[in-house]
């Protein structure tokens, strides 16, 4: 399923780059999207509070026809969807609910992102990152986490892999990469200011650049050469990135994976080595 005709994960990949009254459609398609297919386009207009031209310009911003070709859409994406119990924590949940959303959450992000995730990128990203002389991963905040599972990963299958989630040093290593090296960077929203410069660099020097973000219109989708793209709830946990980082980690396991299938033999050896050095200190 492409990302255009999955309606909910293009309006939430697009989001940043709506005018304000678009988002404003935006947000009560996003808030409740099984009573969005059955509104007019006037009513969806006034539960917005915009004009009915700004319903039909948000449409044709996400690449639509008009209103109608959209609500086909949203309408066969909610039939698609299963049941979950979603929505941001409230302080009368009980934790039997909060771990119904919280693993939820976990469970869309990564349904969303096996839609939204392209594989001729993908392919393109594994084929880059197997012939890398050097690989460097840059995340700040809760993305920083995937970098450094990034350069534990890679590090494991015998390739030249660093995490940096210091701004500068980011910016001082991006400096010093080369054509052959691939850098990756990771940032939700994809407009990081210090990951957009590092990757930047990193370009300007020869890298191959890789970026995860959840935004296809981002600074950092269109700085990267490839974009591999996520999909996370951006309204919960937003202060703890709970969803964007279980997504960011399981693209960097796809990665890694298909990056060790790529080099079988080798990956093997270095798996075999690492493993009987750990073994020795168990013993």
């Amino acid at each position: 399923m492409s990302q255009r005709t999955n309606a909910l994960l293009h309006i939430k990949s697009l989001y940043p780059t709506l005018k304000p009254a678009e988002k404003r459609v935006a947000d009560a398609v996003l808030r409740n999207p099984n009573h969005v297919v059955y509104l007019s386009i006037t009513e969806l207009a006034r539960e917005a509070e915009v004009s009915d031209a700004t319903v039909v310009k948000f449409c044709k911003r996400l690449g639509y026809k008009g209103f109608q070709e959209f609500k086909i859409l949203l309408a066969q994406d909610v039939v698609e969807k299963h049941s979950l119990v979603g929505g941001e924590i409230k302080p009368d949940d009980d934790i039997r609910t909060i771990k119904e959303k919280v693993f939820d959450a976990s469970i869309r992000a990564l349904q969303d992102t096996n839609h939204v995730l392209k594989e001729d990128s993908l392919e393109a990203a594994v084929k880059a990152l197997a012939r890398a002389r050097e690989i460097h991963f840059y995340g700040l905040g809760a993305s920083s986490i995937a970098a450094f599972d990034g350069e534990q990963k890679f590090s494991r299958i015998g390739r030249r892999a660093s995490a940096f989630v210091d701004t500068h040093m980011q910016i001082t290593r991006a400096v010093l990469l080369q054509q052959g090296d691939v850098a990756v960077g990771l940032s939700r929203t994809g407009e990081t200011r210090e990951i957009v410069e590092a990757i930047n660099t990193a370009k300007d020097c020869g890298a191959l650049t890789i970026g995860i973000t959840d935004h296809a219109a981002s600074r950092l989708a269109k700085t990267a050469d490839i974009v591999l793209l996520t999909c996370s709830d951006a309204s919960l946990f937003t202060k703890c990135g709970i969803s964007a980082r279980v997504a960011q980690l399981t693209i960097i396991d796809t990665l890694a994976v298909s990056v060790a299938v790529v080099d079988g033999h080798r990956s093997k050896k270095v798996l075999d080595k690492t493993a009987e050095i750990l073994s020795q200190r168990t013993r």
